[in-house]
């Protein structure tokens, strides 16, 4: 089915397009936080609820200023470094929030399971509707059956697929330990590393972003870290506050707090995110979208995960293992599993509309039935459908251990002019769906 390219989508747009991108957005999203930085200054202690609104909102509003301006830090970095750095800065709400819980539950067990419902639950959005849902928007917007990633995408994957191997182990260990920490920590240094060292293209703003990076150099810049420091003071000021205040709105409406910090509080945090990727799908970027939420799922499986052991060890005040009690590996192995099957569909580089529909279907039935049984099912039907697609075709078993070799293509003279040919190879003729 034929479907518009996105040179000419582009161009069209621009012309039509006259008025300049509007800063409106940056004072909405600003002013989000204001309410409950009134309530901090003046020390007012409202209810668990409003608390949890209005810290949320102030995390929300954190959350869009600090996409905003990674992406528009596009303009001094490498795309692939950038929408690395966009991925890592976008969740930093919810590694404080993780952060909180985790602090917390080093001297109250009622907050052990809380990092991990947090981490998995933000795990789970980002591959079962993230990953999806681009897929399904370049289906239902220019009619195209699949999504055909750029080879220089096996960086992300290839550090995906040692991180998720890695997870499968933890659950059979039961605990969190330092030595996770330092396993998993090296692992997002080689990947931030090895990203800062992928050859530049020219950014493609849109929106606020496009607004900043539209600014002269010194005065974008400026720009660039006021929205960081302004959104990273909003965070430290919400975080304690939302995560207690989700555990204790639960409590007050008989909800189930799990349920609410895995769901709830990843929402808050992704949301920014989310529509920074829907943006480049609709703009039939899709390489740019998957790139974004790729990023976001190695820094959930890397960073997010080794910074929770060394938390609960300052918290103790020596090193400690964060032990995991049943629904805490139910939860990471039904995770890690989801992971499992996502990579297994994209290591030759494509993805069709069925395979994300499969992801999203999986997903939504684990959301809407909450249950021991369906989690274990959807876990166990993870993996074996996982086995079955590989022994039914053994090139998937091919495409992964070459996608592993990739990973050190940046580094290499030769490999690594290949691999820039074949990803511009693939820009040539499909760049986007």
């Amino acid at each position: 089915m034929s479907y518009p390219a996105p040179e000419a989508w582009t161009s069209t747009t621009s012309s039509s397009a006259k008025p300049g991108p509007s800063w409106l957005p940056v004072l909405l999203a600003a002013s989000l936080a204001l309410p409950w930085g009134a309530c901090w200054l003046l020390a007012a202690t409202p209810g668990p609820i409003l608390t949890s609104f209005l810290s949320g909102l102030a995390i929300l509003g954190a959350a869009f200023l600090l996409a905003w301006a990674a992406e528009a830090f596009q303009m001094d970095v490498s795309q692939a470094f950038a929408l690395a750095l966009l991925a890592l800065i976008a969740v930093l709400p919810e590694y404080a929030v993780d952060a909180v819980f985790t602090w917390k539950s080093a001297t109250d067990p009622a907050f052990a399971s809380y990092p991990v419902a947090n981490m998995t639950g933000a795990n789970r959005l980002l591959i079962g509707f993230g990953w999806s849902a681009i897929v399904l928007m370049g289906w239902l917007r220019y009619g195209a059956h699949r999504v055909v990633l750029d080879r220089s995408n096996a960086l992300e994957l290839g550090v995906l697929t040692a991180a998720t191997i890695y997870a499968i182990s933890i659950p059979f260990k039961g605990s969190l330990s330092l030595v996770d920490t330092l396993a998993l920590g090296a692992m997002f240094v080689f990947y931030a590393w090895a990203t800062s060292r992928l050859p530049s293209e020219q950014p493609h703003l849109v929106g606020p972003a496009k607004a900043i990076g539209q600014l002269p150099t010194i005065r974008r810049r400026l720009a660039t870290y006021a929205l960081f420091l302004y959104a990273a003071a909003a965070i430290f000021i919400s975080a304690k506050p939302f995560a207690e205040g989700l555990v204790h709105t639960g409590l007050s409406l008989g909800i189930d707090e799990f349920l609410l910090v895995q769901w709830l509080a990843p929402l808050a945090s992704e949301a920014p995110e989310f529509l920074v990727a829907m943006l480049f799908a609709w703009r039939a970027q899709a390489i740019a979208a998957l790139r974004v939420m790729v990023s976001s799922t190695v820094n959930q499986w890397t960073l997010l995960i080794a910074t929770l052991p060394l938390v609960y060890s300052v918290a103790k005040g020596q090193p400690a293992a964060m032990p995991l009690d049943s629904r805490q590996i139910q939860e990471i192995l039904l995770t890690a599993a989801q992971s499992a099957f996502a990579l297994t569909l994209a290591t030759r580089f494509v993805i069709g509309r069925w395979e994300a529909l499969a992801l999203f279907g999986l997903f939504g039935i684990q959301i809407s039935l909450p249950t021991d049984a369906v989690r274990w099912t959807i876990t166990w039907l993870y993996f074996a459908l996982s086995g079955l697609i590989t022994v039914r075709n053994p090139q998937t078993l091919r495409a992964l251990k070459s996608l592993l070799r990739m990973v050190c293509g940046p580094f290499l003279g030769p490999q690594r002019e290949s691999a820039k040919q074949q990803s511009a190879q693939d820009r040539h003729r499909d760049t986007n769906f």
